[in-house]
């Protein structure tokens, strides 16, 4: 399964070129096929921003041999895994690099902690990574701040691909703490964590993961 990385970031860029290599197609046969310039294919598969149009998009398909929804990714407004699974998914295990890579970019993880009263929580929290560190914001006194102060905490990021059924999970598991220290504050700010939620949420927490591992899921070609 290629991954965002390597091609630009977006999902329609990562389905067009994984989708090319699963038929063995190199980029230029591609766009050869297709009657596009290898240059603007190239701009498709790794731009953080395409915008193709729907000749295009038809013209891809056809040439890949799929259908214009699974590279657009049709029916992602659907509750996730409400589509059926793919016809040769194989499940494989992902090395601590493998998933630091995943995760490297930041955006939205939850953080697993036990709620006193209530129990174990999964909590969803805007993170970015700072080293190798988990780094977000909540509100001072929330319960995530509370339920940090436990032994061991966990954070889980994953992302799916419905269209193509294709997906990774990551888990990391370790301890956390609330920065306090003024400089360190001053120097995350440039991390640009701005939590979706809105509203006050001038508590920054740091997870420093001592396991992490992780889960992907790809469709063999």
């Amino acid at each position: 399964m290629t991954t965002n990385a390597a091609t630009g970031g977006t999902d329609i860029g990562r389905r067009i070129c994984e989708r090319r290599e699963q038929v063995g197609l190199s980029r230029a046969e591609t766009a050869a096929r297709a009657g596009v310039a290898p240059e603007y294919l190239a701009y498709l598969e790794t731009t953080a921003d395409p915008n193709p149009t729907y000749t295009t998009l038809i013209r891809l398909a056809a040439a890949l041999g799929t259908s214009v929804g699974a590279l657009s990714g049709a029916g992602l407004n659907m509750p996730p895994g409400q589509r059926d699974a793919a016809e040769t998914p194989v499940l494989t295990s992902l090395d601590p690099a493998e998933c630091r890579a995943l995760i490297a970019a930041g955006g939205v993880g939850r953080v697993l902690f036990v709620e006193p009263g209530r129990g174990p929580v999964a909590i969803p929290v805007n993170y970015r990574m700072d080293g190798d560190d988990v780094v977000f914001r909540t509100a001072a006194g929330s319960s995530v701040a509370d339920g940090i102060r436990q032994a061991s905490v966990s954070f889980d990021v994953d992302q799916l691909d419905e269209a193509l059924g294709e997906g990774w999970s990551v888990l990391l598991t370790g301890s956390a703490s609330v920065i306090t220290d003024p400089a360190e504050l001053d120097r995350l700010k440039s991390l640009s964590i701005d939590p979706w939620a809105g509203g006050d949420r001038p508590t920054y927490v740091r997870l420093r993961a001592h396991q992490v591992t992780g889960r992907a899921i790809r469709v063999r070609g």
